[in-house]
């Protein structure tokens, strides 16, 4: 496939920068993919391991470590960023990391300010983090992966329920990405019809499966790489079509369906019904509260070198 981007940035190379950056080299949207985390030796190893897997692939997406600043000149950069904490939630589990990540990510966007490309923000509590890296950077397009996941895996999980083909299901996850994201049952279909949708069976998957995941194999990293590569493929307008991403909506960000032609996002809510609305509704609140308790939490200095 031709590429589409001279390069794309990665900041942050632990579990879910490394899925990323290996999805991204497959992927072939970029001739370079650049790579900063906290230390020089973690992004030139995570570097070095994409070189291998590119020569052995054959693709032609090169990888390189770098220190941040020089990620700017990406027409994209993912931030997958993650303080070092331990999250000792066993509820509303993404929360966890909201006081030790807003520094982090804080201090990132201070590096972007007015930055032309487009963000899209991986880190939790995702949509609180994209409020922050759009308010702090100033930046126009910066989007959070989120209910993109929550909607593949909705998607998933009714298909298997009603023992039908995944893609013959169209359905949106919005709000807040996690335990208190929104199916939409009310507009989902199957083959172009609308289905009864088990909402109590659904709603255990999609509450139970995450945490499934990260007791086998430490943490999710696939599925959000996966989200990532096909919102990359909409932002930098290799395709049309619709994702659903943590963008503004009234006065925070939360995760609503987002309609990309030629690479311009067009808001796409779908209609709701009264429960739907009401559970939209108290996202929207919950955000907005969560958010004016790190507004004030001072960003640190970026470690020597500038890189993060």
């Amino acid at each position: 496939m031709t590429t589409v981007a001279p390069a794309v940035g990665v900041i942050g190379a632990g579990a879910v920068g490394q899925a990323v950056g290996a999805a991204l080299v497959c992927a072939g949207l970029c001739d370079r993919l650049l790579i900063a985390s906290r230390s020089t030796d973690q992004a030139v190893a995570l570097a070095d391991d994409l070189n291998d897997m590119r020569t052995a692939a054959g693709s032609q997406v090169r990888a390189h470590a770098v220190p941040v600043p020089e990620l700017r000149s990406c027409p994209a950069v993912v931030v997958a960023a993650r303080a070092r904490f331990t999250n000792t939630r066993d509820r509303d589990v993404r929360m966890g990391g909201l006081h030790a990540n807003t520094p982090v990510l804080r201090a990132l966007a201070e590096e972007f300010r007015d930055y032309p490309g487009t963000f899209l923000v991986v880190t939790n509590p995702v949509d609180l983090m994209t409020r922050l890296v759009a308010e702090t950077s100033g930046c126009a397009r910066v989007f959070g992966l989120g209910s993109s996941l929550d909607t593949a895996r909705y998607r998933l999980t009714l298909a298997r329920l009603l023992d039908v083909p995944v893609a013959a299901v169209r359905g949106h996850v919005i709000g807040e990405h996690g335990e208190a994201a929104v199916v939409c049952a009310s507009s989902t279909t199957v083959n172009g019809a609308p289905v009864r949708v088990p909402l109590e069976r659904v709603r255990a998957e999609l509450a139970e499966r995450p945490g499934r995941i990260s007791a086998g194999i430490g943490r999710t990293r696939y599925g959000p790489a996966g989200a990532l590569v096909s919102a990359l493929r909409l932002a930098l307008g290799v395709e049309d079509g619709v994702t659903e991403l943590s963008a503004p909506y009234e006065d925070v960000c939360l995760g609503i369906p987002l309609q990309f032609t030629g690479g311009r996002p067009l808001p796409c809510v779908p209609p709701l019904d009264e429960a739907e609305a009401r559970q939209l509704e108290a996202a929207r609140s919950k955000l907005r509260a969560a958010y004016q308790g790190v507004r004030d939490i001072p960003s640190p200095p970026l470690p020597s070198g500038r890189k993060s």
